[in-house]
């Protein structure tokens, strides 16, 4: 078991918890210092900001079907570098097989990829490696819920320093479909580039960072060849789909077509490129983690030119590839830097405790 948070460490965190309420963090080095300080521990794992956790006989994900001691997390996962998120099981499972081929990933003679939370019903999950794929549902409630389990994960399997990647789709914001999109800063529906969490009744600001560094490190990747084009920007995020994004084919609208391009403009002159739903969540609880994440999505739409999907499904289909080319192009290079690209053979889990793997199979398949 890891060392657990010093008193010292829990009296600075909750004084630093306390002025986070009233006004979301400043950006500088410090900060980050902080977050890093009481999110890692010495040899690089993941320390969750939650002492109560190691105080649980057993902490059972149950969105994800696993639990601390039914399942030996740190054999099924202690290898994990890299975590790839998308909105639907589908997607991230034929990125699953599209990054088991790109990267050279062998599986054991006689077994198949399988979705290690089948018995949740609710997210998908495939290991390929040091390669973990997980559908996280739409908008940020989805992801909430699925990102605590996750950063838990990290925790009980001892991961060293993983990238978090969300892979999605999005629509672009003066740029064409098919264009590629690296955030660069998440801003709510107000363009402020932090999360609102309501907690026991108190409204408190968490900024959602993501990391620069690798956003750039991403966008190097891009290649001259590639028939699109890669770019950064900024990221809006909405609470839902059609009246939060500004459309005008909602079941309600009261607003009219003027007011639309006027806020789009307005958006577009702040140095938004696109929309979606899910990233300031995704960046607010990963940097809360001190977890190096990136958003990679694909415009699926320009808005200024309409609100509805029209491209054909096989175009759409290619276009949902090229965020996943790009990802598993920085995948290859991390792994290649490392030695680890070749030979790699994986196994699909280990069960510590039978009678607790039922037990929390069933857990799981109560919370319906």
């Amino acid at each position: 078991m890891p060392p657990t948070i010093t008193s010292n460490e829990a009296h600075d965190f909750k004084a630093h918890y306390d002025r986070g309420h009233s006004s979301p963090l400043k950006e500088n080095e410090e900060e980050d210092a902080y977050v890093h300080r009481i999110t890692r521990y010495s040899d690089g794992t993941v320390k969750l900001r939650n002492s109560n956790i190691e105080l649980m006989d057993q902490d059972i994900l149950y969105h994800l079907a696993l639990g601390s001691e039914s399942h030996d997390l740190v054999e099924m996962f202690g290898d994990v570098k890299f975590v790839c998120m998308g909105g639907t099981p589908k997607r991230m499972e034929n990125f699953a097989h599209f990054i088991m081929e790109d990267i050279g990933y062998k599986l054991p003679a006689g077994t198949q990829l399988q979705d290690i939370s089948a018995y949740s019903y609710r997210y998908s999950m495939y290991k390929v490696g040091p390669v973990l794929c997980v559908s996280h549902g739409m908008g940020t409630p989805s992801v909430s819920i699925l990102m605590h389990e996750m950063i838990k994960l990290m925790y009980h399997a001892k991961c060293k320093d993983p990238v978090f990647i969300r892979i999605g789709t999005c629509g672009g914001i003066g740029v064409e479909g098919g264009t590629v999109i690296i955030t660069e800063d998440a801003l709510d529906g107000q363009l402020r580039n932090s999360h609102e969490f309501t907690i026991l009744g108190q409204t408190i600001h968490r900024p959602a960072k993501l990391d620069k560094k690798l956003a750039r490190e991403l966008k190097s990747l891009a290649s001259a060849d590639d028939p699109y084009d890669t770019i950064i920007g900024k990221t809006l995020c909405t609470n839902d789909f059609y009246e939060g994004q500004g459309r005008l084919d909602g079941a309600f609208c009261e607003f009219s077509e003027n007011d639309k391009m006027a806020y789009l403009e307005k958006l577009q002159e702040h140095g938004v490129v696109n929309i979606e739903m899910e990233s300031t969540i995704f960046a607010a609880l990963t940097h809360h983690a001190g977890i190096k994440a990136a958003v990679v999505c694909v415009a699926l739409l320009n808005r200024l030119n309409g609100d509805q999907v029209n491209a054909p499904k096989e175009v759409m289909h290619e276009w949902q590839q090229r965020p996943q080319i790009l990802v598993s192009r920085y995948i290859r290079k991390i792994l290649a830097q490392h030695g680890q690209l070749k030979s790699l053979f994986g196994h699909q889990g280990s069960i510590k405790s039978p009678r607790r793997f039922k037990l929390v199979q069933q857990e799981s398949q109560a919370h319906e």
